[in-house]
Order: C-alpha cells, then structure tokens, then sequence
C-alpha cells in the first residue's frame, strides 16, 4: 500500500468512469441472465460488501426478492436453480467469497463481479463482467467501488426493468469527481483540519447510500490507520449519540435522511463538529459541495471521494513524518 499511488488511483476516477460508461453504452454485461430469476443474492467482503447493501436495497424498493450477505456468514441463502448469487471481489481471491461461492457453484445462477481477468472468482462462474477499473495501484479498492455500485445499478435495469441510464449517470459523476478534485485546494486543507480530532471519525449516511459511511470510515482505518466508524443517519439517535457526549466528537455527515435534523439538534446540543458533504444542515462546522450534488444517483457515486482525499492527505503525512524520523 502506497499513498501516493492511492492518490493517483483517486485522481484516475473521471476518466475511470468515463471509460465504463462508454463500454455501457455499447453493450449490455448482464445480457446472458436468465429470465427465470427469482431471489438474488449478493456476496462479498469488506467494500465489495458495502455496494452490494446498497444494491439490495434498490432491488428491494423495486420488488425483487434480493439480499447483500457477509459472504464469511455460515448460514445463508440456500442454493436453488433460480437464485443469482453475485459474487464481488476487486481481486477475485477473497477467501471468504470464495468458500461461500463454492455452496452455489452447479446449484445456482452464479455471477462473478472482478477487477481481476481469470481470477479465481471466475472458476466455474456462469457470468463473470468485469470491473474495468484498471490496476489500483495504491493498494485500496476506491475505483472499484465506484464502479461495483455503478455496475449494479446497471444489473438493477436488467433485473426489474428500470429505465435509469446508467451511462449518462456515471458521466455526470465523473463531472462531479473531477469539480470535487479540482477545487480540492479550496476545500481540503480546511476538511482535514476540521476532522483531525483526538477519538477518530464518525461517518453518518442515510440508509440509501449508507456504504458511503461505510466506505468512508473503511478509507480512514485502511489508509492513515485513524479510528473510524459508520452509522446510519436515524439509527444513530439510538447507537451512537451517546459518544456525543464523552468524546471529542468529529462527524462526516452525508445528508438526504428525513432524519438530519434530529442528528444534528444533538450535534448542535453537544457541541460536536460536523463536516457535510453534499449539502449543508444549520450549525455545521464546514460543508464540502460539488457539482451535481442534488442528484441522490451522484452522490451515491461520488461522495466517498471527500474522506478518500481526506485520508491520503493524512496517510500521505504520517508517511513523510515515519520517513524523516527513519532518516534521522
């Protein structure tokens, strides 16, 4: 892992997406489905996990019969012809995917989702469609993530029918990455400082896009190893306001719950200091905008970017730091 080459794998998401959409565009990856699918269920650890959530989620709202499991989970859905099981890893040898991929193989519809052209993902997969995006050289899933949950808003269409135009949405992402990287010196100085705190971070997203939390703390434990964790934003008024009051509490918010403002009223109340991304409730200490912010399918898409740089900036100084006191 490598926190330069993670910044240049975060500074490749617009053209990254720019090259899917385009592939999108010309053919459709999940033409080969069956038509007799009646379950669906996704498989996978870690970030690849966090995009699946989001995707049942979506299947739910649209009638299908769809679950994300922790593929290391040792009961779960049963094997049965027509269940899909989609199977995501970035690199196509997370061994927990694996063992759970393994109870489905003959015994159901099996979809493999990598990054990693004949991986061990793809033995014995009836569908395999490809990430395509391109080597992540720092060592962190970040353009793979963003191209899972575009991919499966892509199987969603397929599934139910939707008429979302996946390309066009993920072309405006990549417009809005790019607004967010190119004005990130008027914004990520003051960002990083605002979230520096003493007892970690705290992601909070609604459960639409709450891999966005998720996937944000996962940046900050992953990258400059800072103490993380994400919470639903209504949930959190029943698990995590607690800490509002004993810690120095430092929140990144991702706003769109109908339950914002009951969060932020303990915020406020406690005195706690608060980041948003996208949008900007009363009493927050800095809000992070960017261009096309309004569009729930964007944000969905894009806003992890904010605690993505945030945490190479972070990793990219503790680095600089270990390396001149190793000089010494």
């Amino acid at each position: 892992m490598d926190p330069e080459l993670y910044l240049a794998d975060l500074e490749a998401k617009p053209a990254s997406l720019t090259g899917l959409a385009a592939t999108l565009e010309t053919g459709d990856p999940f033409a080969a489905l069956p038509d007799d699918i009646r379950r669906v269920v996704l498989l996978g650890m870690g970030s690849s996990r966090y995009a699946a959530g989001a995707a049942a989620l979506r299947l739910r709202a649209a009638g299908v019969d769809a679950v994300a499991e922790y593929a290391s989970a040792s009961v779960s859905s049963p094997a049965s012809p027509d269940t899909l099981v989609v199977a995501i890893s970035a690199t196509g040898g997370s061994r927990e995917t694996l063992d759970a991929l393994a109870r489905h193989r003959g015994r159901s519809f099996v979809l493999a989702m990598t990054n990693r052209a004949g991986s061990a993902i793809t033995e014995g997969a009836d569908l395999v469609v490809p990430m395509l995006a391109g080597e992540e050289r720092g060592g962190v899933a970040c353009r793979t993530f963003q191209h899972t949950l575009g991919l499966l808003l892509a199987l969603r269409n397929r599934l139910t029918g939707a008429g979302l135009d996946v390309p066009a949405l993920l072309r405006r992402t990549a417009e809005a990455t790019d607004d967010l990287l190119e004005r990130r010196e008027r914004w990520l100085e003051a960002a990083a400082a605002l979230l520096d705190g003493p007892d970690g971070v705290y992601t909070i997203a609604p459960a639409e896009r709450l891999s966005s939390a998720e996937q944000s703390a996962l940046m900050f434990r992953e990258g400059p190893r800072r103490a993380a964790d994400a919470c639903e934003t209504g949930d959190w008024s029943h698990v995590d306001v607690y800490l509002t009051k004993t810690l120095d509490y430092r929140a990144l918010i991702f706003p769109g719950s109908r339950y914002d403002e009951q969060a932020m009223e303990w915020i406020r109340r406690r005195g706690s200091t608060v980041l948003t991304v996208g949008g900007e409730p009363p009493g927050t200490g800095g809000a992070v905008r960017y261009r096309h912010d309004d569009d729930p399918g964007v944000a969905l898409l894009t806003e992890t970017l904010v605690a993505e740089l945030i945490a190479a900036r972070w990793w990219s100084d503790h680095h600089r730091a270990v390396t001149a006191g190793a000089g010494r």
